[in-house]
């Protein structure tokens, strides 16, 4: 049982490019991973790119109209299915990467709309959930509380790539954390 009392040394950064946003459907396309204190400093970072079939990836990409706004991603994702790593071996190595890090204390998982990419960690990463704390750092959380309550407005680039979405994720709750040392 998790200690709810703990206090968290760390956060878990991670971020998941999939073929769509059903975790029953679609399938894990990237993954970037970064430990950072509550300063944001990187502690360690991790990324791969997840081998899928290739037909079975086209057929998800199709169903969704997302994909047609960005065929650069699209296209590069395609061109690397075959060089990526299987799923197995991507979670056993970010499995590695938790306890290396966090040793026996739950990792909060943290990130922009993150309650989706814990839906496929759950999903297709049973054993990695289990290394993750209940509790988690949601970004866009602050988001409609800053743009609701303050009208302040982060602007954030549309990349959707893993690695660069965590450093936006990033760089939107330090600008929040910013404007309130400010007042």
């Amino acid at each position: 049982m998790i200690d709810k009392n703990l206090v968290p040394s760390k956060l878990l950064w991670v971020d998941l490019e999939m073929t769509g946003l059903d975790p029953k459907e679609d399938l894990i396309l990237e993954v970037a991973a970064e430990i950072t204190d509550f300063e944001f400093k990187t502690l360690a970072s991790y990324e791969a790119i997840i081998r899928q079939p290739k037909d079975k990836v086209i057929d998800r990409m199709a169903k969704n109209v997302w994909w047609a706004d960005y065929p650069g991603n699209r296209d590069d994702f395609l061109a690397k299915l075959d060089q990526g790593k299987d799923s197995t071996q991507v979670e056993a190595e970010l499995i590695i990467l938790l306890e290396e890090h966090f040793k026996e204390e739950p990792a909060i998982l943290s990130g922009n709309s993150i309650h989706n990419d814990r839906g496929f960690i759950r999903a297709y990463w049973p054993n990695l959930d289990l290394k993750l704390h209940y509790r988690m750092l949601d970004v866009s959380a602050w988001k409609v509380l800053m743009q609701g309550k303050y009208g302040v407005v982060f602007d954030k680039k549309e990349v959707h790539r893993a690695f660069d979405d965590i450093q936006a994720s990033i760089a939107e709750i330090q600008y929040y954390l910013e404007w309130f040392r400010s007042r």
